[in-house]
């Protein structure tokens, strides 16, 4: 036991004495004498100019340093400069094994990084490049030399404590003289207190950052308590609270707040975090969320859900100085939101219960995301959609103006799809929308269903009800190459075209019930390439219909009128030709669409006809014949002879077709002239087979009369 006394005596001892002789020298030592050594110490390793201006002084309990005033200039430039840096440790605290700061105080930091127009670094610099001579003098494997990690390192927690930390008046300056980018962190502010691992601290900062190119200056402000485990792979916050007041060229000027708050939890040896009571926001945009993630790798599990509160895209774009959305409809875009779940198996993103609103509208579904091959897939449906009050309100006059006929007038074209992105999609998509109002058209039940493989973009459906009949379309598009292919077809059925046109572009010319096949093909990445490679056909057929503000049997009985000599007394022919069904087909060559078996059957009349329409220039070239084929109209004069029976009353239709539709057909005089020949010819051949008859008819009573003679002389002599 006395052996025992006798050692804890002189460890004590020791001890002692080397306290005692760590205070002696730091007392008799005075730091300030080795100034010039130190500066020239540091000139002598690296290419700085220490100037230590202050004093330097030190303490024993707690042990620590303090420095004041000192610079580092580079190349007769400042690089960094302090007012005052204090570090102290604990003494106790060394003598247990167990460091502990217990205080850091950095005030007043300068920092001046440049990047010269070359690209090069002030800051790379610091330390002399080595000779060649210097380099070879190595020793082999020198540079390759690793330090080797003790085996037994790692496994003992890290006990790490500090009792106060403090950074005021700091400033980092970030200059790039090839860009003229500058870039500033000011009134850089850090605070923490009772830093010890496996238990939380407070932490607070403040900063400044201002930049040139844009101008651009955010006041920030952060609070939290963090924590983190004694072997640093767990790490957590509570209680963040961010605030970022924002200004400059990309706001317009304008002041904006960005914030952020909530808790977060990280594993790294479970590879799994967590965000609790998140949110984030942005002027008058507002983002909440709970989420949980397991597994870092290439196949995370994510669970949790996402709300974007309703906000107002107006004043949001207004807040950010942004300029506004021109819309026909200034009431649109005031009411946004967006919610969904999240969920899935490792490696896929599920989205459930997803909900998005745009003003009056909503749409509700599933999506998902494979973070293996990017594919996306969604299910959406919404109940009914105003697209016409989206569009862009229409300039004043623009609806007089006639289009251009080049689409290249305004300048070169631009691409329609951008392949590359295309060839990277992986889609499956459905939609559906129970009505939607476009181009002043309703469309009713649309569904569509949207696929994307390898450059391969399929419409596999589109189809809706439309003006008490049907539509339904599919369009492929092959962008695997340059020069992508798109492939048309089309199915409508029994679409009334009075109502369709009268709100899609004001026209009540034509009335009945249309059926349409569309079947056509074209090459090519932009408008005109589309037009000009077009090839392929359009059958149509129009039941019980009629042309409005267009009177063919007017037209037609002008013809007749003039063909017996008459005049017409009618005044009343009325605004409209009703037919019972009118056909035909259109071939689609380029630009223009050529037709050449229009039929229809109106009263007394069959309308006959051939032209084309040039879809770029809007213009329609159309001959067309009324065939008298029976009774046409009670005026006397319009009444059908045996002469104009079967004859062609001919119709021209020409001009821009963009323009009044009902001044486009007129009576063909310059063509009637045939028609006049048809009909003397006509007339001929009657009088000739009147004559016919006629001597036909005083042949036979000769005959007759001479038989009768002679038959009556043979009986007078037979009596006698």
């Amino acid at each position: 036991m006395k052996a025992v006394r006798y050692v804890l005596i002189a460890i004590v001892a020791l001890v002692i004495l080397a306290v005692a002789a760590v205070a002696i020298a730091m007392a008799v030592i005075d730091p300030n004498d080795y100034k010039p050594q130190i500066e020239q110490a540091v000139e002598k390793q690296s290419n700085l100019d220490l100037i230590l201006d202050g004093d330097i002084g030190w303490s024993f309990i707690p042990l620590g340093l303090e420095l004041n005033n000192v610079e580092a200039n580079l190349e007769g430039d400042r690089l960094v400069a302090l007012d005052r840096l204090v570090a102290q440790v604990d003494f106790w605290s060394l003598i247990a094994m167990s460091p502990q700061v217990d205080t850091f105080v950095l005030d007043g930091l300068d920092a001046r990084l440049v990047v010269d127009e070359q690209g090069v670094g002030n800051w790379t610099r610091v330390m002399p490049q080595k000779t060649a001579d210097e380099a070879a003098g190595q020793p082999p494997g020198a540079q390759d030399e690793q330090p080797q990690e003790d085996p037994g390192a790692g496994g003992e927690p890290l006990n790490f404590n500090v009792e106060n930390v403090q950074i005021s008046n700091a400033q980092v300056s970030y200059t790039d003289k090839a860009t003229g980018q500058t870039v500033t962190l000011e009134d850089f502010t850090v605070n923490a207190s009772n830093i010890t691992l496996g238990s939380e601290f407070p932490l607070e900062i403040g900063f400044r950052v201002a930049t040139t190119k844009p101008t651009l200056e955010v006041d920030g402000s952060i609070s939290a308590r963090l924590a983190a485990n004694e072997a640093l792979n767990e790490f957590a916050v509570s209680g963040l609270k961010a605030v970022f007041d924002m200004t400059g060229e990309p706001f317009g000027g304008k002041e904006v707040t960005a914030e952020l708050g909530g808790s977060a939890k990280a594993n790294l040896e479970t590879e799994t975090a967590t965000l609790s009571d998140f949110t984030a926001s942005l002027a008058n945009l507002s983002l909440s969320t709970a989420l949980s993630i397991d597994g870092f790798g290439d196949k995370p599990t994510l669970s949790g859900e996402v709300t974007i509160a309703e906000f107002s895209l107006r004043e949001l774009l207004d807040n950010l100085g942004q300029p506004a959305v021109e819309t026909s409809d200034p009431e649109v875009l005031k009411a946004l939101a967006f919610s969904t779940k999240i969920g899935g198996p490792a490696g896929k993103v599920e989205l459930s219960d997803l909900t998005f609103m745009l003003d009056d509208t909503t749409f509700q579904g599933s999506g998902s995301y494979t973070l293996a091959d990017t594919g996306i897939v969604f299910d959406l449906q919404g109940d009914q959609l105003n697209a016409d009050r989206y569009l862009p309100p229409e300039a004043e006059g623009e609806a007089e103006q006639a289009p251009a006929a080049e689409d290249t007038a305004g300048g070169p074209e631009s691409d329609l799809l951008p392949l590359e992105t295309l060839r990277s999609l992986l889609l499956d998509i459905d939609l559906g929308l129970g009505q939607l109002v476009v181009s002043n058209l309703t469309i009713n039940e649309i569904k569509a269903s949207t696929t994307a493989k390898s450059g391969l973009l399929k419409v596999d459906e589109f189809s809706g009800k439309l003006y008490e009949g049907s539509f339904g379309a599919n369009v492929t598009i092959d962008a695997r190459s340059d020069n992508p292919k798109w492939t048309i077809g089309s199915d409508v059925t029994s679409v009334q075209t009075l109502p369709l046109l009268a709100d899609l572009a004001e026209v009540t010319m034509l009335a009945g019930g249309a059926n349409l096949k569309v079947n056509a093909t074209t090459t090519g990445n932009r408008i005109s390439a589309l037009r000009r490679n077009a090839d392929g056909q359009i059958s149509f057929n129009l039941a019980e219909g009629e042309f409005r503000r267009l009177n063919l049997t007017r037209m037609a009985c002008q013809g007749i009128a003039l063909a017996n000599q008459e005049e017409l007394t009618t005044t009343d022919w009325g605004t409209s030709t009703p037919f019972n069904d009118m056909r035909g087909t259109l071939d689609i060559n380029g630009n223009t669409l050529n037709n050449t078996d229009l039929l229809a059957s109106l009263a007394g009349m069959r309308l006959e006809g051939e032209g084309t329409i040039d879809m770029q220039q809007s213009l329609l070239d159309y001959e067309a014949g009324l065939r008298v084929v029976g009774e046409i109209h009670r005026d006397n004069a319009c009444r059908v002879t045996e002469y104009v029976k079967n004859a062609v009353i001919p119709v021209e239709c020409r001009g821009n077709f963009s323009e009044d539709p009902a001044s486009l057909c007129s009576f063909d005089g310059s063509r009637f002239r045939d028609t006049l020949q048809t009909i003397a010819k006509n007339a001929a051949r009657a009088k000739v087979d009147e004559k016919v008859d006629e001597a036909k008819d005083k042949a036979e009573e000769k005959v007759k009369e001479k038989l009768q003679d002679k038959v009556g002389d043979k009986l007078k002599g037979l009596f006698n």
